[in-house]
């Protein structure tokens, strides 16, 4: 007689360009068939779609917000009665936590995406009373869910400072590496130092200190900026300033990150605070070394230094590691992240905390 299969549907407001939407189409589709039957709902459109879902069914529910999803979520759920639901973004995770209310017999699970202290200090706050409102709010359906994931130790912290939660239901699992057959090749020494930066144009991402570093060099470079985003008017307004114009290359959008990686010889992160960088993760697994600043997120539990990379606490060390003549391995910078974040090692995490859950 066949084993009954462990439902889990994962939810994600969108399938736009993202660290979430790509962790989460790669799990959803690669954890056991012979254990588990997955399907993905998306709020969104298939047309804003920037992931390949095809090896497990999606619904798209064709809305513009979490909030007017509601009733299609709950039909969807009441019809389906999956045994597992994960979402990932806080805003969902929160309103996922108001939704288990009416499933008893589904376990629900939020992934933290955040360092909440900090992305607060980075966000505008149009309206104090309201901020405060809309913060209880979202923190009273978050602890309605009954296992949150945090990516690094560093965000499992943050949220246990700012959610009264049981810490017994937090799961640390790190993001998976997955592609990891392009290696660069070694850089040769007198080449113009080519280097790179990937992420969502914003303020909590560092690139207006990235330029103000890389306008202080005294060497040729060329940067690539990859994202786009709100800052964006800005990053530009800023480079004009610096006199950088002849020195960038911005491309807001593309399905190739890893091939623009393997052209580089350095990954630049300036950003404040990071939940677990999948750009930078990439960046160590096809050989190109990083140089980041000491930032709360999963960037330390990455960066070994002098192995993959740097961690600095300054922007005169920043330029200093700039100015180095240290020729990487590619081979061991890769290594150095494939030992401990292997698609197989992470995904055996997601179905073993699956498989617990739903024994409960």
């Amino acid at each position: 007689m066949n084993k009954k299969k462990i439902k889990v549907y994962f939810v994600l407001p969108t399938l736009f360009a993202g660290g979430a939407e790509r962790v989460i189409t790669f799990i959803s589709q690669n954890i056991s068939k012979e254990i588990f039957t997955v399907k993905l709902i998306v709020i969104g459109f298939e047309k804003d779609s920037k992931y390949n879902t095809n090896e497990i069914t999606t619904i798209y529910l064709n809305k513009n917000k979490v909030s007017e999803s509601i009733i299609p979520l709950y039909k969807v759920l009441k019809k389906e009665s999956p045994d597992i639901v994960l979402s990932s973004i806080s805003h969902l995770n929160s309103f996922m936590g108001y939704m288990s209310i009416f499933f008893k017999n589904t376990k629900f699970i939020g992934r933290q995406a955040t360092i909440n202290k900090v992305a607060r200090k980075h966000k505008a706050q149009k309206n104090k009373i309201l901020s405060i409102i809309l913060s209880k709010i979202f923190n009273y359906g978050t602890i309605k869910l009954d296992v949150i994931i945090c990516q690094s130790m560093d965000m499992k912290a943050d949220f246990l400072e700012s959610y009264n939660y049981d810490e017994k239901k937090i799961k640390v699992i790190n993001n998976p590496l997955t592609d990891t057959d392009k290696v660069k090749t070694i850089r040769n020494k007198n080449s113009i130092k080519k280097l790179i930066t990937v992420g969502r144009l914003s303020k909590i991402k560092g690139q207006l200190r990235l330029l103000d570093i890389l306008s202080k060099l005294d060497f040729p470079f060329k940067f690539t900026i990859i994202g786009s985003g709100s800052y964006e008017d800005k990053i530009y307004a800023k480079i004009k300033e610096l006199n950088l114009e002849d020195k960038i290359n911005h491309i807001k959008y593309t399905d190739k990150v890893l091939e623009e990686l393997i052209k580089h010889d350095m990954f630049l992160q300036g950003s404040y605070s990071e939940g677990f960088p999948n750009a930078l993760l990439e960046s160590c697994a096809v050989g190109v070394p990083v140089i980041a600043f000491n930032a709360p997120g999963g960037t330390k539990e990455i960066i070994e230094n002098n192995i993959n990379g740097y961690i600095v606490e300054s922007e005169e060390d920043y330029i200093s590691k700039l100015k180095e003549d240290k020729i990487w391995d590619p081979k061991i910078v890769r290594d150095s992240v494939y030992k401990k974040f292997n698609s197989e090692k992470i995904l055996k995490k997601y179905e073993d905390l699956f498989i617990e859950i739903a024994k409960r």
